[in-house]
């Protein structure tokens, strides 16, 4: 009868130490909650008494959390409207406060990201959410960690994913940055021609001190030409034989106009005989 006694009473008592021993992961952090009142000391990771009946422990996970802001769809200070993404991570640096302040941090904290990122794409323009995204996020950071840490809970960074454009304000930019690359080019084209025109000026007052030289240039032309193999025929022609032509074909023509005017022909003036 002694031995049934002692075997129920260590039954009870090793009941009674299995339900008040309770482990903490390395990542926890526990919260005793003793008929109701929070404990102010907070349970450190490995095991943990608790009085059976009394006690209620309450696990805070302090890693940091990855939660991801659905896309929020606003219109920008330069009436374009899109649609933004992030993702915000956080952690908890006083489990008490997180605990005991807040219902649930995780879907608060949610909440005020989705605000504050419709909040961020009012007060920008559509080129800020494009190329300054680090100045965003910094901004982005500081309007939701502002009431998070009256929650316990510490905004670790936040990250603006993705800006959805409409199909429109897609064509509108390719229109304009093909517009764009076009004016450089034309830009680029104009330069070289300008460059190239004050290079030609020098090389043609050198020419025209030099008469040798164009006539040296002349004949560099006709062997390019001829090393290309095709059927162009280049037949080099003196410039003073050019002019002379030309001399001889005005002549006629002013004749013939005084004639048709009625008046007499200019006289020819006799050609000086060489000595004999």
């Amino acid at each position: 009868m002694l031995a049934e006694i002692i075997s129920v009473v260590a039954a009870v008592g090793v009941t009674g130490l299995a339900t008040s021993v309770r482990v903490v992961r390395q990542y926890e952090r526990g919260l005793v909650f003793r008929f109701g009142r929070v404990r102010p000391a907070v349970r450190e990771p490995g095991l943990t008494l608790l009085l059976p009946g009394a006690d209620r422990l309450q696990k805070v996970n302090m890693q940091i959390i990855t939660l991801p802001v659905p896309a929020q769809e606003g219109i920008t200070r330069d009436n374009v409207t899109v649609r933004v993404d992030a993702v915000v991570y956080f952690k908890v640096i006083d489990p008490v406060v997180a605990a005991v302040n807040v219902q649930d941090y995780r879907f608060a904290v949610g909440q005020v990201a989705q605000t504050s990122l419709r909040s961020i794409i009012g007060k920008s323009d559509l080129d800020d959410l494009l190329s300054n995204r680090e100045r965003l996020n910094q901004g982005l950071e500081l309007m939701i960690d502002s009431p998070a840490l009256d929650w316990g809970v510490h905004i670790d960074r936040v990250e603006i994913k993705d800006v959805a454009l409409p199909e429109s304000m897609k064509r509108s930019m390719s229109r304009q940055a093909e517009a764009e690359r076009e004016r450089r080019a034309r830009v680029i084209s104009a330069d070289g021609e300008l460059q190239a025109s004050h290079k030609l000026s020098e090389a043609a007052g050198i020419m025209a001190d030099t008469p040798a030289a164009l006539q040296l240039r002349l004949l560099e032309t006709v062997v390019q030409v001829a090393a290309e193999k095709n059927s162009t025929l280049v037949l080099p022609f003196p410039v003073e034989l050019l002019r002379f032509l030309e001399r001889q074909t005005t002549q006629p023509e002013k004749s013939a106009e005084r004639q048709v005017n009625g008046q007499a022909p200019a006289p020819r003036q006799p050609e000086e005989s060489a000595p004999g």
